[in-house]
Parts: structure tokens; C-alpha cells; sequence
């Protein structure tokens, strides 16, 4: 075979290969690639702390999208940050350094807007202009996935609810973005027991002291908190002013975002995958 035979059949030998990048999009290493940041009702602090095993909002939805039977491999990743709003993210780097080179990354949840309502100077003009700077910056790093602005959960009373809500709601109609609505399952899954989603964060100086001994395996951070991830304790606290004041979701609330995530993303990924066909 002559050198400019060997170097035919190599080409068509490689051809299936180099036109792989551009069937998969931004699929890396053969998965669909999912990022969510947000703040700690995404990142889940207390739940990790005090069920390390999990599965924690990552690993429900990933788990979900596999059990469907007919979606791509898909790998999700959780940036998310309790306290974190959307200019802390740019100004403090964290964007930088765990976002912007994230590699192939085909869908961006992206949920704030209760640390913008609370930390965020002038919060009804600077919150859009920062979302959309967020959103600039991710097409720009990110240009081949599908950016997804979501609703907050029901964290605040309805009408902050809806005020936040109400400016996602103007950004992504700006940004001709369709949006991930949560906060209507959230709240109807709320219907069947107010504090069911949520977990019990509550200072052990306000714990009767004849109980604190029987608190202790409950006991974590300073100052010292009792701290429990559902209702056992409710029979004995339940009456205390400020019991269930913590709205931070439990594994029970991941589990509720991450089904409704699931829901939302796989005709998504199922009208991708026809269209590629």
C-alpha cells in the first residue's frame, strides 16, 4: 500500500471519531453535563453534615434522570453556597474558579434571589442587572448550554415570595429564557403538612436545661443549635416560639426539587436526543 493509501484509509478509519464533538454538543466524557448554582436552599449544608450518605439534590436527579430508562447518561454537578447571592458569586471569585471552566456543560440551573432580596443594595434595580450580567457571562463561557433561571422555593412570606419571583419572572422573559418555575410544586407539597420539607435548626439556650442532656446527640455548631432533619422532636419542642422558623428544605425537600427538576428537564433531553437523530 502506498503512503498516500495508508493515509486515505487512515482518515476514513478517524472520520467517525473527529465528527463525535459536534453530534455530542457539549456532552464531556460521553455524559450529559448539569450545573446548578444557587444558595443553601440548592446546596443543602445541613442536610450533608447530618446525613453524609445522601442522596443529596445532585445525586436525586441524576438518579431520576436514569431511572426514566430512555435519557442519556447525564452527570450533575452542585455548586451551589449557603449565603451566596449573585454578586458575592462574580466579586469573591467563586465563579472563576469553580464555574467559568467547567468543560461541556449542557444545562445551568441557575436559583437566587433570597440573599440578593436580603444582602443587595437597591435589590429591585441591582438584582435584574446582576442576573443578566450572570447570564452574559455564562453564554460567554458556557455558549452551547441551555441556561435554566428558576423561582425560589416558598422561603419567605408569599408576597417576598412573589416580588423575587417576580423579577425572575421579567429577566428570563428579557432574556427570551424559559423558565423552571419550582415554587408551585413546593408549595403544593407544603399543603399536606407546612413543616413537612423542612428541617429543625433551633438554639439549645432556648431549650428548657431539664431537657439538654436529652438533646445531645442533637447538638452541633456554635453557639451550640439543636439540630434534627424531621419531626421527631416536634412532640417536645413543637410548642416552643420559633421551632419550625427554619424554611431550609430537609432530604425530604431535595427530594421534592429534585423530582420536579427530573420532570421538568427530561422532555428537554428527550426532544434533544430526537432532534439529533
Amino acid at each position: 500500500m502506498t503512503t498516500l493509501l495508508r493515509c486515505l484509509h487512515l482518515c476514513l478509519l478517524l472520520a467517525p471519531t473527529l465528527l463525535l464533538p459536534a453530534a455530542a454538543r457539549a456532552e464531556h466524557e460521553g455524559k450529559v453535563q448539569i450545573l446548578i448554582i444557587g444558595d443553601s436552599t440548592a446546596e443543602g449544608s445541613i442536610p450533608r453534615l447530618l446525613v453524609k450518605e445522601g442522596p443529596h439534590l445532585e445525586d436525586v436527579i441524576r438518579q431520576l434522570l436514569a431511572a426514566e430508562g430512555d435519557l442519556p447518561p447525564c452527570n450533575v454537578i452542585n455548586i451551589a453556597l449557603s449565603g451566596e447571592y449573585i454578586q458575592r458569586l462574580m466579586d469573591s471569585g467563586r465563579y472563576e474558579k469553580l464555574a467559568s471552566k467547567l468543560p461541556g456543560l449542557d444545562y445551568i440551573f441557575i436559583r437566587y434571589g433570597l440573599n440578593d432580596n436580603a444582602r443587595r443594595e437597591d435589590f429591585a434595580n441591582n438584582f435584574p442587572k446582576d442576573f443578566h450580567a450572570l447570564l452574559a457571562r455564562l453564554r460567554q463561557d458556557h455558549p452551547k448550554a441551555l441556561l435554566i433561571p428558576m423561582t425560589v422555593i416558598p422561603f419567605s412570606d408569599a408576597a417576598t415570595s412573589e416580588r423575587i419571583n417576580g423579577l425572575i419572572r421579567q429577566v428570563a422573559t428579557e432574556e427570551k429564557l424559559k423558565l423552571f418555575d419550582i415554587y408551585p410544586r413546593y408549595a403544593a407539597e407544603l399543603e399536606k403538612g407546612p413543616n413537612m420539607l423542612n428541617y429543625r435548626r433551633f438554639p439549645l439556650a432556648k431549650i428548657p436545661e431539664k431537657y439538654h442532656e436529652f438533646v445531645k446527640p442533637f447538638i452541633s455548631g456554635k453557639p451550640a443549635m439543636v439540630v434534627v432533619m424531621d419531626n421527631r422532636l416536634d412532640a417536645h419542642f413543637g410548642h416552643l416560639p420559633g421551632w419550625f422558623s427554619d424554611r431550609h428544605p430537609n432530604l425530604a425537600g431535595y427530594h421534592v426539587i429534585g423530582d420536579e427538576t427530573v420532570k421538568y428537564l427530561a422532555p428537554i433531553l428527550r426532544e434533544r436526543k430526537s432532534n439529533a437523530k
